[in-house]
């Protein structure tokens, strides 16, 4: 029987919200979720069992769904004057989460799963912390892409008017980009998080506003662990196999391999950008390679397939 429970980090004047996803008869190994921009965790799992999350979860693996700070669950709401952005992210939101799944779940988690713009904040965690990186067996990211190549209709429109155009004008208006207000996500951002992003997804070099780390000149030499990228034919607009091929180039010298999934390549749906996690046939398609993937890599051979 899966069951959920949230988990409560306390992180300054904020608490982050962590999602444990679980069979209590059958905990397996952790994994680890990160959300993307203007998201929260809630793309991983519904209440009522549904996505990835609980997909895995009734597979064995021990799941923990992360809310950055002033997304989803954690505490308190995005607001006009927060200054934190993903610098915070990458340097106090991660580590917080990553000493409470070892906390609950006794090891560090082994296995990371990102959408979007979380699988960058995840390289860019290990990009900081090198050390880190052995005791991680493998990767799955949904979408993740870095800068924007392609030139699709659609990515004129997302990013280049919405992300690039509109969204700095809502930004200075309302002191926060209220994402969610104006349907453009499930969550809101801070504006230092939406120019940051802007900033990288324009292709820009990718190093830190606030002190200049060079994230790119310290993965070059890295292996990271090994990442499956998950690509949908009909997402057009936020990462493209070019977008998700250029992200891989500057990821390190691991092993990493893209697959596209629609029905064209032998799948059961035309999958994009949102749907490749929540779409019902998910779970015969990406989630089967992902299961796979994470069983080719796993160290200790303890999730319970079924």
């Amino acid at each position: 029987m899966i069951q959920q429970e949230s988990i409560l980090l306390p992180l300054g004047n904020h608490q982050l919200h962590l999602r444990r996803i679980y069979q209590p008869d059958n905990v397996g190994p952790a994994v680890f979720f990160m959300h993307g921009a203007v998201e929260n965790g809630k793309i991983f799992y519904t209440e009522s069992n549904k996505g990835l999350a609980p997909f895995l979860a009734s597979q064995g693996y021990d799941c923990y769904v992360a809310d950055l700070r002033g997304r989803g669950l954690s505490e308190p709401n995005i607001a006009p004057g927060h200054s934190y952005g993903q610098t915070e992210s990458i340097l106090e939101d991660f580590p917080c989460f990553l000493a409470g799944i070892k906390a609950s779940n006794g090891e560090f988690p082994r296995f990371w799963v990102a959408h979007s713009w979380g699988g960058v904040l995840m390289n860019s965690y290990l990009a900081r912390f090198p050390e880190q990186i052995g005791q991680i067996d493998a990767c799955c990211y949904f979408g993740s892409k870095r800068s924007l190549y392609n030139r699709h209709p659609q990515k004129l429109l997302q990013a280049n008017l919405i992300w690039y155009g509109l969204a700095p004008l809502y930004a200075k208006k309302y002191g926060f980009l209220p994402a969610k207000k104006l349907r453009w996500g499930s969550d809101d951002e801070t504006v230092k998080s939406h120019r940051q992003s802007m900033e990288w997804a324009k292709r820009k070099p990718w190093v830190d506003s606030d002190d200049g780390f060079d994230y790119s000149a310290a993965l070059r030499d890295l292996a990271l662990p090994p990442i499956l990228h998950i690509a949908g034919i009909k997402d057009k607009a936020l990462a493209q196999p070019i977008d998700i091929e250029k992200f891989m180039a500057e990821s390190g010298k691991g092993t990493q391999e893209i697959r596209i999934y629609g029905k064209r390549h032998g799948h059961s749906h035309d999958y994009g950008h949102i749907d490749m996690l929540t779409h019902p046939k998910s779970h015969q398609d990406q989630f089967q390679d992902l299961l796979a993937w994470f069983a080719k890599y796993d160290s200790k051979h303890t999730a319970n397939f079924a």
